[in-house]
């Protein structure tokens, strides 16, 4: 080769490397960063000792598995892969498998169970949490899921006003997100934590609700499906008529916490003196001890609610 074609060539390639840079990665490559990705999480040794006995299910310990899928959580991350974690039930998985004629110890089945877990049931999107800290809030967000389910169903249940043919349980879900409308705007600015407590005839039901009131009057920032999950758990109290309750509690800076309360009467939500907040604060639940108040804590009364409130029938 001569000095001239050399050059040349050098040139020339140079010149393809200067266009690979500017058109970027390959299509493929391109469009797999744009592609999510699911991964299905054994939150805890039961479940992941169950799926040791599937021969296709190499782990051998809980642990390690744990440490590896963190690290192919971090992988997708730092390839711009978005990645929705979700629970791994491996009691769900077998019944998944027979209804849909699959063999459960083969990892294309583990696959589309995930994509099916992702769908339908509890998920958490990663974005760089430690495993240690996805395992917490997967575990509340599945419980909250079958909450809400279970309150669903049983709303969905009571049928429809003998009277009136109005569905029963549609009219309690409209009354109880009045109710929650109404003590949000009532609580006023802060950050509120917000408890829903419902007994039925086979479990408590609890609903968590946490929200940030607006200021000069402005409505308070609501995640939509924690509010339909509240409103849900609060109307089956109010259509089975329980003896539930509600309690607010709103942290502001500069201030006290305060803490606030109702019981579940009738289908309404009585306000608390401020010694019954106080007491049911300070009275333990399983024991019925007392136990110590909380420094920097005001028990008040709850505030009325009005009682101009969607009619639930019965």
């Amino acid at each position: 080769m001569t000095h001239t074609q050399h050059h040349r060539t050098r040139r020339n390639g140079r010149r393809t490397t200067r266009a690979r840079q500017r058109s970027g990665p390959s299509p493929r490559r391109a469009l797999r960063r744009e592609t999510p990705s699911t991964v299905g999480l054994l939150v805890d040794a039961e479940d992941f000792a169950a799926m040791r006995d599937y021969g296709s299910f190499t782990f051998d310990d809980h642990s390690t598995y744990l440490r590896q899928v963190e690290a192919l959580l971090r992988t997708l991350a730092a390839q711009g892969t978005h990645t929705t974690v979700a629970l791994f039930d491996p009691l769900d998985y077998a019944e998944f498998c027979a209804e849909a004629d699959l063999d459960p110890d083969r990892p294309a089945s583990r696959s589309r169970y995930t994509a099916e877990a992702a769908a339908t049931g509890a998920t958490v999107a990663y974005t760089g949490q430690p495993v240690g800290t996805l395992i917490p809030l997967l575990v509340s967000r599945a419980v909250r899921r079958a909450t809400w389910e279970y309150a669903t169903m049983l709303l969905t249940g009571l049928g429809h006003c003998a009277d009136c043919g109005q569905d029963i349980g549609r009219a309690a879900f409209d009354r109880a997100s009045h109710l929650l409308a109404r003590l949000l705007e009532a609580a006023g600015p802060g950050t509120h934590h917000v408890v829903c407590s419902t007994p039925t005839k086979d479990e408590q039901l609890i609903a968590v609700l946490h929200t940030t009131g607006g200021t000069e009057g402005g409505p308070a920032q609501l995640e939509p499906s924690e509010g339909a999950e509240f409103a849900t758990v609060l109307a089956v109290g109010v259509a089975l008529e329980s003896k539930g309750g509600v309690v607010l509690r709103t942290t502001a800076p500069g201030a006290a916490d305060r803490v606030h309360g109702w019981r579940l009467s009738r289908g309404s939500l009585v306000p608390l003196t401020a010694g019954e907040v106080f007491a049911a604060y300070c009275t333990d639940a399983d024991t019925g001890e007392p136990v110590s108040p909380e420094p920097d804590v005001e028990y008040c009364a709850g505030f009325d609610l009005g009682a101009d409130e969607p009619e639930a029938h019965h």
